[in-house]
Protein backbone atom coordinates (compact mmCIF):
# COMPACT_ATOMS: atom_id res chain seq x y z
CA UNK A 1 0.00 0.00 0.00
CA UNK A 2 2.77 2.53 1.16
CA UNK A 3 5.46 1.11 -0.91
CA UNK A 4 8.18 4.03 -1.92
CA UNK A 5 7.85 3.47 -5.60
CA UNK A 6 5.00 0.95 -6.75
CA UNK A 7 2.98 1.43 -3.48
CA UNK A 8 -0.84 2.18 -4.28
CA UNK A 9 -0.86 5.32 -2.42
CA UNK A 10 2.68 6.66 -4.46
CA UNK A 11 1.14 5.99 -7.31
CA UNK A 12 -2.28 7.88 -6.32
CA UNK A 13 -0.05 10.45 -5.23
CA UNK A 14 1.43 10.80 -8.61
CA UNK A 15 -2.11 10.77 -10.55
CA UNK A 16 -3.38 13.28 -8.80
CA UNK A 17 -0.43 15.59 -7.90
CA UNK A 18 -0.67 16.29 -4.65
CA UNK A 19 -0.12 14.58 -1.21
CA UNK A 20 -2.34 12.60 0.42
CA UNK A 21 -2.80 11.61 4.11
CA UNK A 22 -1.72 8.18 4.80
CA UNK A 23 -0.19 5.43 7.67
CA UNK A 24 1.02 2.30 8.04
CA UNK A 25 -1.22 0.04 9.87
CA UNK A 26 -0.71 0.44 12.95
CA UNK A 27 -1.39 -2.96 14.49
CA UNK A 28 1.36 -4.13 12.19
CA UNK A 29 3.40 -1.24 13.69
CA UNK A 30 3.47 -2.17 17.09
CA UNK A 31 4.21 -5.68 16.07
CA UNK A 32 7.78 -3.92 14.55
CA UNK A 33 8.14 -2.39 18.01
CA UNK A 34 7.48 -5.56 19.77
CA UNK A 35 10.80 -7.22 17.58
CA UNK A 36 13.45 -4.96 19.44
CA UNK A 37 14.32 -6.94 21.94
CA UNK A 38 18.24 -7.42 22.24
CA UNK A 39 19.67 -10.00 20.58
CA UNK A 40 20.76 -12.02 23.92
CA UNK A 41 16.84 -11.67 24.57
CA UNK A 42 15.98 -13.19 20.95
CA UNK A 43 18.48 -15.98 21.54
CA UNK A 44 16.22 -17.22 24.62
CA UNK A 45 13.23 -16.84 22.44
CA UNK A 46 14.60 -18.92 19.80
CA UNK A 47 16.28 -22.01 22.52
CA UNK A 48 12.65 -21.87 23.82
CA UNK A 49 10.87 -22.39 20.38
CA UNK A 50 13.77 -24.99 19.55
CA UNK A 51 12.92 -27.03 22.84
CA UNK A 52 9.49 -26.81 22.46
CA UNK A 53 9.84 -27.73 19.00
CA UNK A 54 12.03 -30.80 20.03
CA UNK A 55 9.18 -32.16 22.46
CA UNK A 56 6.27 -31.29 19.73
CA UNK A 57 7.24 -32.48 16.79
CA UNK A 58 7.20 -36.31 17.54
CA UNK A 59 4.14 -37.80 18.57
CA UNK A 60 5.73 -39.99 21.10
CA UNK A 61 7.57 -37.42 22.83
CA UNK A 62 4.40 -35.04 22.76
CA UNK A 63 2.56 -37.88 24.47
CA UNK A 64 5.11 -38.70 27.51
CA UNK A 65 5.21 -34.91 28.09
CA UNK A 66 1.54 -34.56 28.47
CA UNK A 67 1.81 -38.08 30.70
CA UNK A 68 4.01 -36.23 32.57
CA UNK A 69 2.49 -32.78 33.00
CA UNK A 70 -0.44 -35.04 34.19
CA UNK A 71 0.99 -36.77 36.52
CA UNK A 72 2.13 -34.50 38.88
CA UNK A 73 -0.77 -31.99 38.31
CA UNK A 74 0.59 -29.05 36.62
CA UNK A 75 -1.53 -26.20 36.07
CA UNK A 76 -1.19 -27.00 32.06
CA UNK A 77 -1.76 -30.05 30.48
CA UNK A 78 0.76 -28.69 27.01
CA UNK A 79 2.80 -26.62 25.58
CA UNK A 80 2.18 -24.01 22.69
CA UNK A 81 3.57 -23.78 19.16
CA UNK A 82 5.17 -21.04 17.82
CA UNK A 83 3.09 -19.42 15.10
CA UNK A 84 5.55 -17.00 12.95
CA UNK A 85 3.01 -15.44 10.83
CA UNK A 86 2.04 -13.85 14.28
CA UNK A 87 5.45 -12.53 16.26
CA UNK A 88 3.17 -11.88 18.94
CA UNK A 89 2.45 -15.56 19.85
CA UNK A 90 5.84 -16.09 21.13
CA UNK A 91 4.23 -14.41 24.38
CA UNK A 92 1.82 -17.39 25.34
CA UNK A 93 4.41 -20.21 24.27
CA UNK A 94 6.83 -17.89 26.61
CA UNK A 95 4.61 -17.46 29.35
CA UNK A 96 3.71 -21.45 29.33
CA UNK A 97 7.23 -22.52 28.65
CA UNK A 98 7.87 -20.93 32.38
CA UNK A 99 5.21 -22.10 34.04
CA UNK A 100 6.31 -25.66 32.71
CA UNK A 101 10.40 -25.43 33.26
CA UNK A 102 10.60 -27.80 35.84
CA UNK A 103 8.76 -30.38 34.39
CA UNK A 104 10.42 -29.59 31.20
CA UNK A 105 13.84 -30.31 32.58
CA UNK A 106 13.06 -33.40 34.43
CA UNK A 107 11.69 -34.46 30.85
CA UNK A 108 14.65 -33.73 28.72
CA UNK A 109 16.66 -35.52 31.41
CA UNK A 110 14.96 -38.51 31.26
CA UNK A 111 15.92 -37.75 27.23
CA UNK A 112 19.40 -37.63 27.76
CA UNK A 113 18.77 -33.81 26.55
CA UNK A 114 21.33 -31.57 27.77
CA UNK A 115 20.38 -27.56 27.92
CA UNK A 116 22.81 -25.93 30.58
CA UNK A 117 21.54 -22.75 29.82
CA UNK A 118 17.70 -24.23 31.60
CA UNK A 119 19.98 -23.66 34.83
CA UNK A 120 21.75 -20.35 34.10
CA UNK A 121 20.65 -17.26 36.00
CA UNK A 122 21.74 -14.83 33.35
CA UNK A 123 19.65 -17.10 30.65
CA UNK A 124 16.24 -17.32 33.45
CA UNK A 125 16.40 -13.62 34.28
CA UNK A 126 15.74 -12.78 30.29
CA UNK A 127 13.40 -15.53 30.17
CA UNK A 128 10.95 -14.20 32.77
CA UNK A 129 11.82 -10.63 31.69
CA UNK A 130 10.50 -11.14 28.44
CA UNK A 131 7.22 -13.58 29.81
CA UNK A 132 6.30 -10.26 31.23
CA UNK A 133 7.00 -7.67 28.48
CA UNK A 134 5.44 -10.10 25.90
CA UNK A 135 2.55 -10.10 28.07
CA UNK A 136 2.61 -6.21 28.25
CA UNK A 137 2.50 -5.96 24.22
CA UNK A 138 -0.10 -8.92 23.65
CA UNK A 139 -2.50 -6.85 25.76
CA UNK A 140 -2.07 -3.95 23.70
CA UNK A 141 -1.95 -5.84 20.51
CA UNK A 142 -5.63 -6.88 21.21
CA UNK A 143 -6.83 -3.77 22.24
CA UNK A 144 -5.77 -2.64 18.98
CA UNK A 145 -7.77 -5.50 17.44
CA UNK A 146 -11.32 -5.64 16.13
CA UNK A 147 -13.88 -4.28 14.30
CA UNK A 148 -15.10 -0.53 14.64
CA UNK A 149 -12.07 1.50 16.50
CA UNK A 150 -10.96 4.97 14.99
CA UNK A 151 -7.54 5.75 14.28
CA UNK A 152 -7.42 8.24 17.00
CA UNK A 153 -8.47 5.22 19.82
CA UNK A 154 -5.71 3.18 17.96
CA UNK A 155 -3.21 5.49 18.39
CA UNK A 156 -4.26 6.79 21.75
CA UNK A 157 -4.12 3.56 22.84
CA UNK A 158 -0.01 3.24 21.62
CA UNK A 159 0.99 6.63 22.70
CA UNK A 160 -0.28 5.52 26.50
CA UNK A 161 1.72 2.17 25.89
CA UNK A 162 4.89 4.29 25.16
CA UNK A 163 4.42 6.40 28.55
CA UNK A 164 3.65 2.72 30.58
CA UNK A 165 7.11 1.86 29.38
CA UNK A 166 8.18 5.03 31.38
CA UNK A 167 7.06 3.70 34.38
CA UNK A 168 8.04 -0.02 33.54
CA UNK A 169 11.84 1.45 33.73
CA UNK A 170 11.62 3.52 36.28
CA UNK A 171 9.97 -0.03 38.01
CA UNK A 172 13.15 -2.31 37.15
CA UNK A 173 15.43 1.00 37.98
CA UNK A 174 14.28 0.95 41.64
CA UNK A 175 13.99 -2.47 41.69
CA UNK A 176 10.39 -3.12 42.95
CA UNK A 177 8.82 -5.08 39.63
CA UNK A 178 5.67 -4.30 40.72
CA UNK A 179 4.45 -4.79 36.54
CA UNK A 180 6.80 -7.71 36.69
CA UNK A 181 5.66 -10.47 38.35
CA UNK A 182 6.94 -13.44 36.97
CA UNK A 183 10.99 -11.54 37.20
CA UNK A 184 10.12 -10.67 40.43
CA UNK A 185 8.89 -14.85 41.55
CA UNK A 186 12.53 -15.17 39.57
CA UNK A 187 14.27 -12.97 41.93
CA UNK A 188 13.36 -13.71 44.97
CA UNK A 189 15.18 -17.23 44.07
CA UNK A 190 18.20 -15.99 42.66
CA UNK A 191 18.92 -12.39 45.02
CA UNK A 192 20.29 -10.47 42.06
CA UNK A 193 19.22 -9.28 38.63
CA UNK A 194 20.97 -6.74 36.49
CA UNK A 195 18.12 -4.05 36.51
CA UNK A 196 20.41 -1.50 34.35
CA UNK A 197 20.49 -4.12 31.15
CA UNK A 198 16.90 -4.34 31.46
CA UNK A 199 15.64 -1.30 32.25
CA UNK A 200 18.04 -0.24 28.83
CA UNK A 201 16.11 -3.02 26.60
CA UNK A 202 12.94 -0.82 28.05
CA UNK A 203 14.21 2.61 27.02
CA UNK A 204 15.17 1.10 23.46
CA UNK A 205 11.58 -0.52 22.67
CA UNK A 206 10.15 2.68 23.34
CA UNK A 207 12.39 4.76 21.32
CA UNK A 208 11.64 2.42 18.71
CA UNK A 209 7.71 3.14 19.31
CA UNK A 210 8.46 7.03 19.55
CA UNK A 211 10.46 6.96 15.84
CA UNK A 212 7.57 4.58 14.68
CA UNK A 213 4.73 6.50 15.40
CA UNK A 214 6.06 9.52 15.27
CA UNK A 215 3.98 10.58 11.96
CA UNK A 216 0.51 9.60 13.79
CA UNK A 217 1.51 11.81 16.61
CA UNK A 218 2.18 14.63 14.10
CA UNK A 219 -1.62 14.66 12.79
CA UNK A 220 -3.36 14.08 15.79
CA UNK A 221 -5.16 17.35 16.14
CA UNK A 222 -6.31 15.84 12.27
CA UNK A 223 -7.53 12.77 14.08
CA UNK A 224 -9.49 13.81 16.64
CA UNK A 225 -11.63 16.04 14.55
CA UNK A 226 -14.34 14.20 14.38
CA UNK A 227 -15.08 13.39 18.02
CA UNK A 228 -14.19 16.88 19.27
CA UNK A 229 -14.12 19.24 16.51
CA UNK A 230 -14.57 22.77 18.74
CA UNK A 231 -11.46 21.84 20.80
CA UNK A 232 -9.32 22.03 17.97
CA UNK A 233 -7.29 24.53 16.70
CA UNK A 234 -8.22 24.94 12.99
CA UNK A 235 -4.74 26.14 12.27
CA UNK A 236 -3.31 22.97 13.34
CA UNK A 237 -5.47 20.85 10.80
CA UNK A 238 -3.95 19.15 8.00
CA UNK A 239 -5.51 21.02 5.02
CA UNK A 240 -3.33 19.75 2.42
CA UNK A 241 -5.70 16.75 2.24
CA UNK A 242 -8.51 17.90 2.09
CA UNK A 243 -8.78 19.66 -0.99
CA UNK A 244 -12.33 20.11 -1.24
CA UNK A 245 -12.85 21.96 2.06
CA UNK A 246 -12.23 25.60 2.59
CA UNK A 247 -10.32 26.27 5.69
CA UNK A 248 -12.18 29.88 5.85
CA UNK A 249 -15.56 28.65 5.76
CA UNK A 250 -14.53 25.24 7.64
CA UNK A 251 -13.67 28.63 10.58
CA UNK A 252 -16.46 29.87 10.15
CA UNK A 253 -18.71 26.88 10.51
CA UNK A 254 -16.88 26.10 13.92
CA UNK A 255 -17.55 29.59 15.16
CA UNK A 256 -21.21 29.03 13.96
CA UNK A 257 -22.35 26.02 15.47
CA UNK A 258 -20.11 26.41 18.72
CA UNK A 259 -23.29 28.37 20.05
CA UNK A 260 -26.19 26.17 18.89
CA UNK A 261 -26.94 24.47 21.36
CA UNK A 262 -29.09 21.67 19.71
CA UNK A 263 -26.09 20.57 18.10
CA UNK A 264 -23.88 20.19 20.21
CA UNK A 265 -25.32 18.52 22.34
CA UNK A 266 -24.79 16.25 19.58
CA UNK A 267 -21.15 16.06 20.40
CA UNK A 268 -21.48 15.94 24.24
CA UNK A 269 -23.82 12.84 23.85
CA UNK A 270 -20.77 11.08 21.62
CA UNK A 271 -18.52 11.80 23.90
CA UNK A 272 -20.87 10.25 27.05
CA UNK A 273 -21.08 7.02 24.33
CA UNK A 274 -17.31 6.57 23.45
CA UNK A 275 -16.46 6.84 27.68
CA UNK A 276 -19.23 4.59 28.09
CA UNK A 277 -17.83 2.31 25.35
CA UNK A 278 -14.22 2.37 26.20
CA UNK A 279 -15.03 2.12 30.12
CA UNK A 280 -16.54 -1.39 28.98
CA UNK A 281 -13.91 -2.21 27.14
CA UNK A 282 -11.61 -1.24 30.07
CA UNK A 283 -13.40 -3.77 32.73
CA UNK A 284 -13.83 -6.53 29.77
CA UNK A 285 -10.14 -6.66 28.78
CA UNK A 286 -9.53 -6.52 32.64
CA UNK A 287 -11.35 -9.78 32.46
CA UNK A 288 -9.54 -11.13 29.23
CA UNK A 289 -13.04 -11.41 28.21
CA UNK A 290 -12.45 -10.36 24.61
CA UNK A 291 -14.96 -12.08 23.05
CA UNK A 292 -17.58 -9.89 24.88
CA UNK A 293 -15.55 -6.97 23.36
CA UNK A 294 -16.79 -7.75 20.05
CA UNK A 295 -20.54 -7.11 21.17
CA UNK A 296 -20.12 -3.49 22.35
CA UNK A 297 -21.35 -0.79 20.54
CA UNK A 298 -18.39 -0.15 17.39
CA UNK A 299 -16.92 3.32 18.22
CA UNK A 300 -16.68 4.34 14.14
CA UNK A 301 -20.76 4.00 13.62
CA UNK A 302 -21.02 6.21 16.66
CA UNK A 303 -19.25 8.87 15.39
CA UNK A 304 -20.51 8.26 11.96
CA UNK A 305 -24.38 8.69 13.27
CA UNK A 306 -23.40 11.74 15.00
CA UNK A 307 -22.02 13.04 11.76
CA UNK A 308 -25.03 12.28 9.61
CA UNK A 309 -27.58 14.33 12.09
CA UNK A 310 -25.34 17.34 11.84
CA UNK A 311 -27.04 19.81 9.03
CA UNK A 312 -25.67 20.04 5.28
CA UNK A 313 -25.15 23.62 6.21
CA UNK A 314 -21.73 22.68 7.70
CA UNK A 315 -20.90 21.19 4.89
CA UNK A 316 -17.05 22.35 5.33
CA UNK A 317 -17.34 20.40 8.47
CA UNK A 318 -19.05 17.19 7.62
CA UNK A 319 -16.62 16.98 4.73
CA UNK A 320 -13.54 17.37 6.62
CA UNK A 321 -15.03 14.78 9.52
CA UNK A 322 -15.56 11.79 7.09
CA UNK A 323 -12.36 12.27 5.69
CA UNK A 324 -10.80 11.61 8.57
CA UNK A 325 -12.98 8.65 9.34
CA UNK A 326 -12.26 7.41 6.14
CA UNK A 327 -8.66 6.51 7.32
CA UNK A 328 -8.54 2.94 8.23
CA UNK A 329 -6.58 2.49 11.70
CA UNK A 330 -5.44 -1.21 10.82
CA UNK A 331 -5.68 -3.94 8.08
CA UNK A 332 -7.27 -5.76 10.68
CA UNK A 333 -10.19 -6.35 8.62
CA UNK A 334 -8.65 -7.02 5.29
CA UNK A 335 -6.16 -10.05 7.46
CA UNK A 336 -9.47 -11.15 9.02
CA UNK A 337 -11.66 -11.60 5.34
CA UNK A 338 -8.64 -13.31 4.35
CA UNK A 339 -8.63 -15.85 7.37
CA UNK A 340 -12.33 -16.01 6.66
CA UNK A 341 -11.44 -17.53 2.76
CA UNK A 342 -9.22 -20.36 4.40
CA UNK A 343 -12.48 -21.66 6.38
CA UNK A 344 -14.86 -21.22 3.59
CA UNK A 345 -12.57 -22.61 0.45
CA UNK A 346 -12.10 -25.90 2.56
CA UNK A 347 -12.44 -29.31 1.22
CA UNK A 348 -16.25 -29.50 2.35
CA UNK A 349 -17.52 -26.61 0.48
CA UNK A 350 -20.49 -27.91 -2.02
CA UNK A 351 -19.88 -25.34 -4.62
CA UNK A 352 -16.83 -23.98 -6.50
CA UNK A 353 -18.12 -20.88 -7.86
CA UNK A 354 -16.39 -16.64 -7.53
CA UNK A 355 -20.41 -16.09 -7.05
CA UNK A 356 -20.56 -18.11 -3.93
CA UNK A 357 -17.42 -17.40 -2.55
CA UNK A 358 -18.63 -13.97 -3.14
CA UNK A 359 -21.48 -14.53 -1.27
CA UNK A 360 -20.30 -16.36 1.77
CA UNK A 361 -17.51 -13.27 2.35
CA UNK A 362 -20.83 -11.19 2.15
CA UNK A 363 -22.35 -12.38 4.64
CA UNK A 364 -19.28 -13.65 7.02
CA UNK A 365 -17.55 -9.74 7.17
CA UNK A 366 -20.92 -8.05 7.09
CA UNK A 367 -22.36 -6.21 10.64
CA UNK A 368 -25.80 -6.68 9.29
CA UNK A 369 -27.74 -9.14 11.58
CA UNK A 370 -30.89 -9.98 9.47
CA UNK A 371 -34.31 -10.42 11.97
CA UNK A 372 -34.86 -13.86 10.48
CA UNK A 373 -37.83 -14.65 12.90
CA UNK A 374 -39.68 -11.62 11.09
CA UNK A 375 -38.62 -13.24 7.64
CA UNK A 376 -39.95 -16.18 8.69
CA UNK A 377 -43.15 -14.76 9.44
CA UNK A 378 -43.52 -12.89 6.34
CA UNK A 379 -43.40 -15.93 4.13
CA UNK A 380 -47.05 -17.35 3.18
CA UNK A 381 -47.29 -20.54 4.19
CA UNK A 382 -47.99 -23.72 2.24
CA UNK A 383 -51.70 -23.94 1.54
CA UNK A 384 -53.20 -27.31 1.11
CA UNK A 385 -54.90 -27.49 -2.38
Amino acid sequence: MRGAQKGFVTLLQKSLDRKLLSFHCILHQEALCAQTFPPECMEVMNLVIQIVNKIMAKGLNHRQFCALLEEVDSAYSDLLLHNKVRWLSRGEVLKRFAACLEHVKTFLESKDLTYPELGDPDWLEKLHFMVDMTSHLNTLNKSLQGKGGTALQMLEDVLAFERKMTVFARDVQRGTLSHFPSLREFREENTHINCEYLQDAIIEMQTAFGKRFSEFREEKSTLSFPVTPLDIDPSQLNMSAFPGVSQPDLEIELADIADKDLWMSKFKSLTADLEDVARQKAVLAREHKWSDIENLPKPDKLVFETWNAIPDTYMNMKTYAFGVLSIFGSTYLCEQIFSSMNYIKSKYRSRLTDDSLQSCLKLKVTSYSPDIEKLCSDVQKQKSH
